[in-house]
Parts: C-alpha cells; structure tokens; sequence
C-alpha cells in the first residue's frame, strides 16, 4: 500500500498549494483516481483545503457513496468529481473551485479563451455548464448523480468547464496536470479581462501553439519545478516528497 500511502500525500499536497495560491478558499476541493482500483476516487472529508490532512482522505465510489466504510462528513458536491471520472478513464485528478476571476466569463456571452503561454494547457475549447438549461431554478450546486453527469457532459474530452455564476471544474490526466491549468487558469482569465478593457485587437493564443505546448506531457516541461515551487511557497514540501529519501 505504500503508492496508496504516497498518493494521499501528494493529494494533501496539492490542497494546501491551491489554497495557498488563492485558487481555493474554505470552498473548493481535488480529487485524484484510486491507483489500484479506477472505478474509485480519492477526496477528503468536508474540509477548507488548506486544512487537510492524510486522515481526512476518504475513498468513494462514482455514484459518490463511501468506499471505505468512514462515517465522515463529505464535500455535497462529491457528484462532481463522480461524474468527471465515469465519464473519462483518462481523467486522473479533478479541481472544483470559485474562482473570482473566471467567473464574469461564465455569465458572459464572451468565452475565456488562452491568451497568455502558462494558460495554453485549459486546451483551446472552455464550455459554460448551466445547471438552469436542465434542473431549472436549484441552489446552483452539483448535489447529486445527475447533476455531475450533466457537468461532465458539457465538460466532454476537454479540461476544464466553466459553471454559470459558481465556478469552474478542471480535469487532467496527473494530479501536477489539473493543478497546473488550475492556478493559471484565474491568471490568464485575468490578462485577458485587462485586455478587454483597454480594447482594440486581442490576439489569443493559436491552436497550433497549443499543440507545441502539450508535447511537453500533461502539464508541460518542468512541471516538477513548478510542483517544488508551489509546495514550498505553501510549506507541504514533506508532503508532496513523501516516502522520498
């Protein structure tokens, strides 16, 4: 069990990097893909991610039950990360979060598109989920089987989508992948709002730079440099290293 051992680890790493780099508040959470058994996921207990712990991972099923017999209380919108890897056996790990800057573009007929070299990873297609095109009027959370299948539907083979008026959720194929499109995604939201503003021609980032940038791998060159970085900044280094002479 000692990969089990390393990868909630590395999981609890990755909550406190994203709360640490304002992607998540007391809101918001990532999952990864059980390493011995697909059809299960890990995620933790109802908790600020900057609060997490190894003992708070819980295992779950996709129809969001607990695998692991814990009594703990569970994140309500689990169902996201249920739906995200039913639908894709490619999906490794999962980020959920509210991001502020991202958000006008989830109301807006304007799409958020990469502009900016570190954003060209969320891929070139970001779809807007709106829960009120299928539910009607709901408290805008996913809190349930259909709900997150609807999501991951919309979300298709892409990496991320954009929920209207609560956020967005990220899919990638390693855990260093999701969080990568995660903490660049609100930045290059943000460039591209400030280029709006000053108006005139905006020149995006073109599908063929897109390409060059993945073949890299999920994530890109020198990830591992970018997960050092973040896990020392949010002083997890232990964790991500784990096992690790």
């Amino acid at each position: 069990m000692a990969d089990l051992d390393k990868v909630i680890h590395e999981l609890v790493a990755a909550n406190r990097i994203l709360a640490n780099e304002g992607v998540v508040d007391a809101y918001g959470h990532v999952s990864m893909r059980h390493p011995h058994d697909p059809s299960l996921f890990l995620l933790s207990c109802s908790r600020s991610p900057e609060l997490v712990v190894p003992e708070d991972i819980m295992t779950f099923r996709f129809d969001g039950t607990t695998a692991d017999g814990r009594k703990d209380n569970p994140y309500l919108e689990r169902f996201i990360h249920c739906g995200a890897y039913e639908a894709n056996p490619d999906v490794m790990a999962v980020v959920h979060s509210h991001a502020l800057a991202v958000l006008p573009f989830s109301i807006s007929s304007v799409p958020l598109v990469p502009v900016i070299h570190t954003g060209t990873h969320a891929g070139e297609h970001i779809p807007v989920w709106d829960s009120q095109d299928k539910f009607g009027d709901t408290s805008m959370l996913v809190q349930n089987v259909e709900q997150g299948r609807d999501l991951a539907l919309t979300l298709g083979k892409n990496r991320v989508a954009l929920m209207r008026g609560h956020g967005f959720t990220a899919v990638g194929r390693s855990l260093g992948e999701v969080l990568k499109i995660s903490i660049y995604l609100p930045q290059n939201a943000q460039v591209y709002m400030d280029a709006l503003r000053l108006g005139g021609t905006i020149k995006c980032v073109t599908p063929g730079e897109m390409a060059i940038r993945d073949e890299g791998g999920p994530g890109g060159r020198e990830l591992g440099r970018a997960l050092d970085y973040w896990a020392h900044r949010a002083g997890c280094s232990h964790y991500l290293h784990y096992g690790k002479k």
